[in-house]
């Protein structure tokens, strides 16, 4: 299975339907691994795929041409959902020279024996004739891991984008004026919240690299190909890049016998009552770390609370405490409220936490024992007025 880009360039990649699960990145819709295959006066694969579907890929491959016309393999990106069926397709491919950087091939050989394949090590900004079409390397380190790098055909204004400007979809169509643009970019959202976020200032020397590049395709390692949206995706990842909190509250909670969601929904009525600004509630148990990332990634201000377990908060709600303080998403306001019984601890820590992560509570705790009575549910909704307005700042 094939889907041509263009004269002489194929997507010879494999769409995985069932994965739920991306080290923890829920992904709902399934995923792709897009790889590419270039027949000119020489032969280029851009990119492999997760090792169990070597054989899915050979055989597109195959589709196309003979498996000992391709002179060359170019990684973009060691990590394994891109390379890990170099160990198998390589050996197959009699002729091929893989071509990275030296920061990937070094990542390569701590995952396998690279010791009998053919290497070509390229700098920033080298080129590579396959014949009419030239390749040029462009590294991106930290967008998202050290070695990363695109390439891009200056002759058919196409970037090979590895991760960047990717999501998670599988589908039958391969580009995105073939599937509802708010699809694509809801999904571009999430996974740029969960894999790309915390590197911002890389992804903006990316972009800015980009503008010198006339650019009429860009192809991702993962999702649609982007060939008439470009705009649309390039300005969401300006924003994205640059941080920018929106006019929106989360509210982010866990619950043991509904003490806490009474107050996570004065927070809300209190917020929800002003005007201008977006406001989501989320019951985190009852979401996913996926979910919660992509909701806060543009938020300003965000209240967490949690009932108190152990002296602790519930294990869910230090589970996203822990992914958030690593994505470091830019919230400047926020609020720790819960409920507890004979031993508190909760609210506590959440309110250390925010030290930690440099959040501004806008008051002190909201926090009740067993169960909060209509003095405190109204002091929450003054709280969550409060947010509002401090979202609208």
């Amino acid at each position: 299975m094939h889907t041509t880009l263009m004269p002489g360039i194929d997507w010879v990649g494999y769409v995985d339907w069932n994965i739920r699960d991306f080290h923890s990145y829920k992904t709902f819709h399934g995923a792709t691994y897009n790889a590419y295959l270039i027949r000119d006066t020489k032969t280029a694969l851009i990119d492999s795929v997760k090792k169990p579907f070597a054989a899915a890929l050979l055989e597109n491959i195959q589709d196309l041409t003979s498996l000992d016309r391709v002179d060359y393999v170019i990684c973009n990106h060691a990590e394994q959902d891109h390379a890990g069926a170099l160990s198998v397709i390589l050996p197959q491919l009699p002729n091929a020279v893989l071509v990275c950087n030296a920061r990937c091939h070094e990542t390569l050989s701590r995952y396998t024996d690279t010791s009998s394949w053919r290497v070509q090590i390229v700098q920033d900004g080298e080129t590579l004739s396959l014949g009419e079409n030239t390749l040029t390397f462009v590294n991106t380190p930290m967008v998202h891991w050290p070695e990363s790098m695109m390439t891009y055909v200056g002759e058919k204004k196409l970037l090979f984008s590895m991760d960047g400007f990717g999501q998670h979809i599988a589908s039958s169509e391969r580009f995105d004026d073939e599937l509802p643009l708010e699809q694509i970019l809801d999904e571009a959202k999430t996974y740029y919240a969960n894999i790309v976020y915390p590197y911002g200032r890389q992804v903006l020397q990316v972009l800015e690299k980009a503008k010198g590049l006339p650019i009429e395709m860009i192809a991702p390692s993962h999702g649609v190909i982007w060939r008439k949206n470009l705009g649309a995706i390039l300005d969401c990842y300006q924003r994205w890049a640059s941080r920018t909190a929106e006019a929106k509250v989360v509210i982010l909670y866990d619950t043991m016998w509904e003490s806490t969601e009474m107050l996570a929904d004065a927070i809300y009525a209190g917020a929800v009552s002003v005007e201008g600004v977006k406001v989501e509630k989320i019951h985190v148990r009852k979401s996913s770390l996926t979910q919660i990332a992509t909701a806060v990634m543009d938020a300003k201000c965000v209240a967490m609370g949690s009932a108190t377990l152990n002296t602790l908060p519930m294990p869910t709600m230090a589970a996203v405490m822990n992914y958030l303080q690593g994505l470091k998403p830019p919230v400047e306001h926020t609020l720790a409220f819960g409920s507890h019984g004979w031993g508190r601890g909760a609210v506590e820590e959440m309110t250390t936490w925010f030290e930690k992560v440099q959040w501004n509570p806008v008051s002190e705790p909201l926090k009740c024992r067993w169960r909060p009575d209509a003095e405190l549910l109204e002091k929450g909704e003054g709280i969550g007025k409060i947010l509002a307005q401090k979202a609208l700042e």
